[in-house]
């Protein structure tokens, strides 16, 4: 594997808009490198027979019943709202005010 130079990481660098010092450029060769190895070292796996998956673990949906249960009337839902108007909150309108 060719070795990342510490011109390439200056001519990506200029290409990003990013100013690095002289340490930083060889910093980020010395660690482009490592990343490059890295994963090369996986390309090399045999991973014949191997089927593809979207999860390392199984995934199961787990659903719970879909149960009815009692919920609040209309009027106990707006007894506390500060305004009400044909059974419904009244807010302020904040979108399309002015025609």
């Amino acid at each position: 594997m060719s070795e990342i130079s510490r011109d390439e990481v200056a001519h990506l660098a200029k290409l990003s808009r990013l100013a690095l010092s002289e340490d930083e450029l060889t910093q980020f060769a010395s660690q482009i490198e490592e990343i490059v190895d890295a994963v090369s070292a996986v390309g090399k796996v045999d991973a014949a027979g191997v089927e593809p998956m979207s999860h390392p673990h199984s995934v199961n949906a787990t659903m719970r019943d879909d149960v009815v249960v009692p919920t609040l009337t209309a009027e106990q839902a707006l007894d506390q709202a500060p305004a009400v108007e044909e059974n419904r909150f009244v807010v302020p309108q904040i979108l399309g005010g002015e025609e």
